[in-house]
């Protein structure tokens, strides 16, 4: 039965696509999870399992040492995915219905403090062209708190430096405008003046392009993010989410509400934000306990 199952889980995903505009990354995502119930399925027509079915494959997943958050995404595509064979008549009944997920709890995202950020922004050596153009990624990264998917696809075209904001294209194809701050401004306005011209290929539509004149890579950018965070002798292993978890949180401690944190951050939904109230609540807690005379 795998042809008719492979048809269902691509018009599913042909769904996704086009119709609820997800990510590539959360297509393909989705894509693994639903290979993986093709697997379990064999050759039975995915039509005829039932919950008690799915249960046991979502407990396969577990003892498969798959995190508690990557089953909980595995047990949503299910839902999602029966859903869909409901509403376009390939079923009477959702199986998935009801289908529960072990709780995923929350991890605290890492990041860096104030101090920790300033070290690593001053690595990148500005006299040399690719240490200017690294200044100015890693300069517009902390300022705009933006995915590294989006970092790499910024265009000259999508700056108002005048204005002082960028207009970024997120998940989900959504628009939304970024503020850019002075010193991330200052540093684009020198990569721009200086380097660029000497990195980029002709007619390159892209901000940021690599030592040979391409559009520089996810890959590439963090390979040079590990790099300067080594050399700044930065304790936790630095990844371009951490620099977004350091913008989020730093705004946090300076009074910013999660309702401007989730617009910045691009969010869809602001429960995907409160996860940074956990690092404000532990910090209060650390000074309650060192400062309190009854503590």
């Amino acid at each position: 039965m795998a042809g008719p199952n492979k048809t269902l889980v691509e018009a599913y995903l042909d769904e996704l696509r086009g119709v609820r505009r997800l990510s590539a990354n959360t297509v393909e995502s989705y894509h693994r999870d639903l290979k993986g119930l093709l697997r379990f399925a064999a050759r039975r027509p995915i039509v005829t399992l039932t919950r008690s079915d799915l249960e046991l494959f979502v407990r396969q997943l577990m003892a498969s040492g798959l995190s508690p958050r990557s089953v909980a995404r595995a047990v949503a595509c299910l839902r999602g995915f029966f859903r869909f064979l409901v509403y376009d008549g390939h079923l009477r009944e959702n199986p998935a219905e009801e289908l529960r997920a072990p709780r995923a709890w929350p991890s605290l995202p890492k990041f860096l403090s104030c101090d920790q950020v300033d070290q690593l922004l001053d690595e990148p050596d500005p006299s040399t062209t690719i240490g200017l153009r690294d200044r100015a990624l890693l300069e517009l990264l902390y300022a705009t708190g933006m995915r590294v998917s989006e970092l790499v696809s910024v265009k000259p075209l999508d700056l108002n430096l005048n204005g002082g904001y960028l207009t970024c294209m997120g998940k989900g194809s959504k628009e939304r405008l970024v503020p850019i701050g002075r010193s991330a401004v200052k540093w684009i306005r020198q990569y721009q003046g200086t380097a660029r011209p000497i990195l980029a290929v002709s007619n390159s539509p892209w901000l940021f392009v690599n030592a040979r004149g391409g559009r520089l890579s996810r890959v590439g950018f963090w390979k040079l993010l590990k790099k300067y965070g080594k050399q700044a002798g930065l304790p936790c292993e630095l990844s371009p989410h951490v620099i977004r978890h350091s913008f989020a949180t730093h705004l946090l401690e300076r009074g910013a509400d999660l309702r401007s944190i989730q617009s910045l951050l691009g969010h869809a939904d602001l429960s995907t934000t409160q996860i940074y109230t956990h690092i404000l609540e532990t910090r209060l807690k650390a000074v309650y306990d060192e400062f309190h005379p009854r503590s």
